[in-house]
């Protein structure tokens, strides 16, 4: 399958765990669809083929040098900013799970974080760590009443 039409698959891959996550994040199915690890296999894979298929030697070596200006030239070739693009998404989404989990462990609103991760990934990530401290700051009660699990049966006392 050619690097192309896999950059385009993916592209298109990662829409509807973005559009779970923002849009029905409650729903039964966003919270089994993001608890599996299984999209972040297929990615991977399509991350795995595109850097197998773009690695020679000369590239190899160019790796090596974190130059600027070396990078760039290596982001000229459309494998490599295939499979670049391919590394964004993945780990985007990777992050974007992870805010949508401590979401819903926590209860802080994660919407606007998520809309920021998918297009900017390091700034919905900082989006949602602002946003936590924020929550815990000044609405703490808020918080630790979604963390709060009510215990079946109340704690007995012990006889001493």
């Amino acid at each position: 399958m050619p690097l192309e039409l896999i950059f385009n698959i993916a592209n298109i891959f990662v829409l509807p765990f973005w559009a779970l996550m923002i849009l029905l994040p409650k729903w039964k199915v966003t919270r089994t669809v993001m608890g599996s690890m299984l999209p972040f296999v297929a990615l991977a894979g399509a991350y795995i083929y595109g850097f197998a298929s773009s690695l020679d030697p000369d590239t190899a070596e160019a790796f090596t040098n974190t130059d600027l200006a070396t990078i760039a030239s290596l982001f000229s070739n459309p494998s490599i900013a295939a499979t670049g693009w391919i590394h964004f998404l993945v780990m985007d989404l990777f992050v974007g799970r992870w805010i949508y989990l401590e979401g819903q462990r926590t209860g802080v609103w994660t919407v606007h974080s998520l809309a920021l991760c998918l297009f900017a990934g390091p700034m919905g990530l900082l989006s949602h760590i602002i946003t936590t401290w924020v929550s815990q700051r000044f609405f703490p009660q808020q918080t630790d009443e979604q963390n709060t699990e009510v215990s079946a049966t109340p704690a007995q006392p012990t006889d001493a």
